[in-house]
């Protein structure tokens, strides 16, 4: 009731006194609690949502009650899902807003890989299994097309092109900056697609071959048998593209390469990898490889 004749004054400019008679309450109470310290519930419940707020703020208003809740035991808060979820819900936090997604396959004319993966999407190290695809993105100067290549042991994208056409060039720049980025070693690498045009087309199939990398392919509209690629594509179209507006396409490149470079392989949490970031996933990897190396003496 005293929050209540406290709102009125904010929100309406009614004198406490007013909302006082007309509650039938007294004037000395009102002050008395109006005067009075916070309580520690009071105090812990206002850190809490204070510290809900930065983490969903840093995450660019993308993170949902699960990762938030991972992010606030990392700072010792001894709290559930159930209740980030809730104080999120009492704040209007609102992680995300999902859109009815558009197939950009078509098939190519070539004879397509087998597919290898069978819906299998993890890997037990580096460079195992990579998986890619070809999104669209919208701007004011007309539509981008975004490939990838992304690594299934840490998520991480590795590679990555952007092009107003939507062909083989395309996917074969994002495999080139792949095996780049591992340093030009990635012999036996299993790249899973799905059967489009650009990754059956023969520049993209002789860059594979050059590279060691050997394909595998879903089967013809199932995004199913593609679909850790696609989670990529909604994670970006949901977390980053549909929040903002794109005036041009240089624009939108500069955005998501950064987007990419500067939260999603460095500060994102993965729920394929337990929420771990990219960036931890491998580290761990590294550290238990070295301790077999040495027989757990590190």
């Amino acid at each position: 009731m005293a929050a209540f004749i406290r709102s009125q004054k904010t929100e309406y400019g009614i004198s406490h006194v007013t909302s006082c008679r007309a509650l039938g309450v007294s004037q000395s109470w009102f002050y008395k609690w109006k005067d009075r310290a916070p309580t520690p519930r009071q105090r812990r419940r206002a850190d809490l949502d204070a510290a809900i707020e930065k983490h969903f703020t840093a995450s660019g208003g993308t993170y949902g009650s699960a990762r938030i809740t991972r992010d606030l035991w990392e700072e010792g808060w001894r709290v559930s899902e159930n209740t980030v979820a809730a104080r999120m819900a009492t704040l209007g936090l609102v992680a995300r807003v999902r859109r009815k997604p558009r197939s950009l396959t078509r098939p190519g004319t070539r004879p397509a890989a087998p597919d290898l993966v069978h819906r299998q999407f993890t890997a037990i190290a580096p460079d195992v299994l990579w998986c890619g695809d070809v999104t669209e993105i919208g701007t004011d100067e007309g539509t981008l097309y975004l490939a990838t290549v992304e690594d299934l042991f840490s998520r991480r994208l590795l590679g990555y092109a952007m092009s107003e056409h939507h062909d083989a060039a395309l996917t074969v720049a994002s495999l080139q900056m792949a095996v780049a980025t591992r340093g030009g070693s990635v012999d036996g690498v299993i790249f899973h697609s799905d059967r489009g045009s650009e990754y059956s087309a023969a520049a993209y199939q002789s860059a594979c071959r050059r590279s060691g990398v050997v394909q595998s392919m879903g089967r013809v509209g199932c995004v199913l048998d593609n679909a850790a690629a696609e989670a990529f594509n909604s994670t970006l179209k949901v977390e980053f593209v549909y929040r903002h507006r794109f005036r041009s396409r240089a624009e939108a490149r500069v955005r998501i390469a950064t987007w990419i470079a500067d939260f999603y392989n460095t500060r994102r949490r993965h729920s394929a990898n337990d929420g771990l970031e990219c960036r931890r996933c491998s580290a761990m990897f590294e550290l238990r490889a070295d301790e077999d190396k040495t027989g757990g003496e590190r």
